[in-house]
């Protein structure tokens, strides 16, 4: 017959090592869509894209439309870099010129 022997012992504290906290990382700098004016376009048309894609409502869509017809642009929408592709390349199929850039870099 076999005896079995139970050998208890204390528990061992292991060391951890000090982590330091960091920061959450900051968030990404939004991208934002901008349509430029063309001499194509007419500005009724312009304000139509704006209420269609975006589902702006009209005196939004006529504000924007204004600032690309009187300051030669206007910012449309903001969000990540990959939304903006999608913006761009919507205002491209609309036929109106767009292009992306950081919010930052507006000037």
């Amino acid at each position: 017959m076999r005896h079995l022997r139970i050998v208890t012992t204390a528990p061992v504290e292991i060391e951890r090592p000090e982590v330091e906290e960091t920061e959450a990382p900051a968030p990404e700098t939004p991208w934002v869509t901008v349509v430029w004016n063309d001499p194509v376009n007419l500005m009724s048309y312009v304000t139509y894209v704006f209420q269609a894609y975006f589902a702006y409502p009209k005196p939004k869509a006529e504000r924007l439309m204004l600032d690309v017809h009187e300051k030669g642009k206007a910012v449309v929408s903001e969000g990540s870099r990959e939304e903006m592709e999608r913006d761009v390349e919507a205002m491209h199929s609309y036929g109106l010129w767009a292009t992306l850039q950081k919010a930052g870099d507006l000037g």
